[in-house]
């Protein structure tokens, strides 16, 4: 029987999970083509003309809906056919191509996550996919068509993650606890950092909802430090999703208490903020900068915070720097000035106006 990684504890500032034992996400599009119709020559009669123009529309328009409809209907994942791949799941020969057709199908079925759920050994199956690579991690030996494989499987464990009668049930096992070594890797070859930003989509679904309960376990099993460390080393894509994360910590009353209890995990937190700030000066994402903004604000709500940064917020973010990247972005201008009204209100006038 698969055990379940226990839980872990310990400091913020460590920046280490404890071991455990021993990917963009793809989305289904479809495209319907309109036909233009011919022209029809003058009738004789006008009344004739009349009826012969009402009666074509007619029919074009009974017939684009009919041929919309069975478009439709032929896009959607027949259900028996999502029964029969689940079923191959169990079937090792069977599974890699299962775990592909199930992932570009999962935004099609809204059902599908509790038929992951529920289905016997498939939740399992997908374990094992996971658990195989774990001696790829280090040395780092994972292969592009094995890391394919497993995000496919981490692309269910997303889509259960999602759902509202799944959820629950997901962090009761603990599944979150089979990714966290794909978190601690640090190699950036491309296998491993597509396999890294699929597993920070998981976390990412689980937070995106705001749910006490999925604070609570998250910073009870240290994602915060592999957070911390793939904001400092990661791609763009992964630093933004890890930094998405850390934002939806904070903005829980729990989680801002856990940062900000003690300074070794404030300036943890915001020692990483700040080296991302000097490292976005030059060539600023602005969805990376917003969530870094939005992050740097709500520590101002703790009182002891507000009062560190006082001292600690980089200058990049008094000045003119960011100008130029926030022009489009009114809703981070607006954070920018809060943050500087907090903790250096002498610089909000001179903020306010370059930013105008």
């Amino acid at each position: 029987m698969m055990g379940v990684p226990p839980a872990t504890g310990g400091s913020l500032a460590s920046g280490e999970a404890r071991s455990l034992p021993s990917p963009s996400s793809s989305s289904f599009s479809s495209s319907f083509a309109s036909s233009a119709s011919a022209s029809e020559p003058a009738a004789a009669s006008s009344a004739a003309s009349a009826s012969g123009q009402q009666g074509a529309a007619a029919a074009q328009t009974t017939g684009g809906q009919s041929s919309l409809s069975a478009s439709v209907a032929s896009s959607l994942p027949d259900k028996d056919h999502v029964c029969q791949l689940l079923l191959d799941l169990c079937v090792l020969e069977k599974r890699e191509a299962a775990l592909a057709d199930l992932s570009k199908r999962r935004e099609q079925y809204p059902d599908l996550a509790p038929l992951l759920w529920h289905s016997f050994g498939t939740i399992a199956a997908i374990l094992q996919e996971i658990i195989a690579i774990y001696p790829c991690l280090s040395p780092p030996t994972l292969t592009a068509a094995a890391s394919n494989r497993v995000c496919n499987s981490l692309a269910l464990l997303q889509c259960v993650a999602s759902h509202p009668d799944t959820r629950q049930a997901f962090l009761n096992a603990h599944i979150p606890l089979f990714l966290y070594p794909f978190l601690n890797t640090v190699s950036k070859t491309r296998p491993l950092e597509y396999l890294r930003l699929t597993s920070l989509g998981v976390v990412g679904a689980l937070v995106k909802i705001d749910d006490a309960e999925v604070i609570n376990f998250l910073l009870q099993t240290e994602i915060i430090p592999l957070c911390l460390r793939i904001m400092e080393t990661g791609s763009e894509l992964s630093k933004t999703v890890a930094t998405f994360i850390v934002q939806k910590v904070l903005l829980d009353d729990v989680g801002l208490s856990y940062i900000c209890a003690t300074a070794e995990r404030f300036y943890a937190v915001s020692t990483v903020l700040c080296n991302m700030v000097s490292s976005l000066a030059e060539c600023p994402p602005a969805r990376l900068l917003k969530h870094v903004i939005r992050c740097y604000l709500r520590l101002t709500d703790n009182d002891r915070a507000r009062e560190a940064l006082k001292q600690c917020l980089p200058d990049a973010l008094k000045d003119a720097t960011f100008h130029a990247a926030l022009q489009d972005e009114p809703l981070t201008k607006k954070w920018l000035l809060q943050l500087l009204q907090a903790v250096a209100p002498s610089e909000v006038h001179n903020a306010a106006a370059v930013q105008s």
